[in-house]
């Protein structure tokens, strides 16, 4: 008889995906590790309220309502929640935030997509498409195309894509480059 399987939880090396996507249903929560993560990992409880407010208004600065509003949600329930599943480390005396040893797994579902933009995911697969689609062309014939052979065009899909990925490694503060590079 097998034991039953038990969810990793914030005592656990790292998060289920279960709590990762409650996480991130959260559009507060969201910006707090947005906001963390582009501004070097601290802040304080208000300037997170202020941006967050910004956001939510469209004003800067927010409504004093509204900052108090987004305020008082962090302090008493978003900011403890992720301080529970160490995402973040919130000091609630000294109110600020930073980002703890469990922000690396959510980092990854963060990937921010423009409303009519398109996913890394999605861009790689173009380019693999676009690179399948060119060599059977070059192979096919086509004008454009047959006067190239088909290792050329591989070739210099294959320095796109290495290209891409290295700009993604550098703008994504979470890899395993930056770890490596203690930043």
């Amino acid at each position: 008889m097998t034991e039953p399987e038990v969810a990793p939880g914030p005592d656990d090396e790292s998060l289920a995906a279960s709590e990762i996507h409650d996480v991130l249903r959260n559009d507060r929560r969201r910006l707090v590790l947005e906001r963390l993560r582009a501004d070097g990992g601290t802040e304080t409880v208000a300037d997170l309220a202020e941006r967050i407010g910004a956001i939510e208004s469209g004003e800067t600065p927010p409504p004093r309502n509204v900052r108090q509003s987004v305020y008082v949600s962090l302090h008493q329930t978003h900011l403890p929640k992720l301080d529970e599943l160490e995402i973040i480390e919130y000091d609630p005396d000294a109110k600020t935030v930073t980002l703890a040893e469990n922000a690396d797994d959510v980092a990854v579902y963060m990937e921010v997509v423009p409303q009519y933009g398109i996913s890394w995911a999605e861009y790689y697969l173009g380019l693999g498409v676009l690179g399948g689609l060119s060599s059977l062309a070059a192979s096919l014939g086509v004008p454009v195309l047959r006067s190239l052979s088909p290792g050329v065009i591989g070739a210099a899909l294959s320095l796109v894509l290495i290209v891409s990925a290295l700009y993604q490694l550098l703008e994504q503060e979470s890899s395993l480059l930056h770890r490596l590079r203690g930043d």
